[in-house]
């Protein structure tokens, strides 16, 4: 099947039996590691963003359907282990979308945005690419938090359970893609929230310089930079 060229959809991505149980797995390996929700609720959304990031800026349909394949498949490689998970991802879809019939090119393009959305040395390499991290990192959301006592939540438990609404809002006329967040102050401080995520907006911004926009964070209708 490999060798005939063909349209991954994410409607297949979605069903993908490989795909689905690698998802499931590695959520529930996270869990026991205490970290926040990877499962199929961040990935499908990180999909649909990473999509509607391009889709709003009027690239073509190509790249808008590999930033959804590539924005759904990031985290897969989680499965084997947290340390260096986006190379680990890029290449279990490698082997996945090649069995599938993906066009060589393609699979190439998805393999970039997988394996560089990481903050501690991932950078935008395309506009997939670019896609996926803003995505990726704009989820931020108390429905992440997994642990069920909040005296024992660490700061990164209190500012997603702090994060009442996250949105990622990108102008094609402006140039401008603005991170909307509210904060409930009396769980966790704006100045938590630059702790654990300053290296991610730094990340943000630079992938969307990369796609020609400005990036904004807008804390509790307040902007930040």
């Amino acid at each position: 099947m490999a060798g005939n060229a063909n349209v991954v959809t994410i409607e297949e991505i979605r069903k993908n039996e490989e795909v689905q149980a690698f998802i499931s797995k590695a959520n529930e390996f996270l869990s026991q590691l205490g970290y926040t929700e990877h499962g199929f609720r961040h990935a499908s959304l990180v999909a649909d963003i990473a999509g509607n990031v391009l889709e709003r800026l009027q690239y073509p349909e190509q790249s808008i359907r590999l930033a959804g394949i590539a924005g759904y498949m990031h985290d897969i490689g989680n499965v084997i282990g947290r340390r260096d998970h986006g190379v680990a991802s890029a290449i279990l879809a490698h082997n996945i979308l090649r069995n599938l019939g993906m066009p060589t090119e393609d699979i190439a393009e998805v393999m970039g945005a997988v394996g560089s959305h990481e903050e501690e040395l991932g950078e935008p390499v395309s506009v997939v690419s670019a896609a996926v991290i803003l995505a990726d990192k704009s989820d931020v959301h108390k429905s992440r938090v997994r642990n069920p006592d909040p005296l024992k939540f660490d700061i990164h438990d209190r500012v997603n359970f702090a994060s009442q609404y996250s949105f990622l809002r990108v102008d094609g006329e402006q140039k401008t893609i603005s991170l909307e967040v509210e904060i409930d102050t009396k769980q966790s401080s704006v100045m938590e929230y630059f702790e654990i995520f300053l290296p991610r907006m730094i990340m943000s911004r630079r992938a969307a310089e990369f796609l020609g926009c400005r990036f904004h964070l807008i804390i509790n209708k307040n902007r930040l930079f």
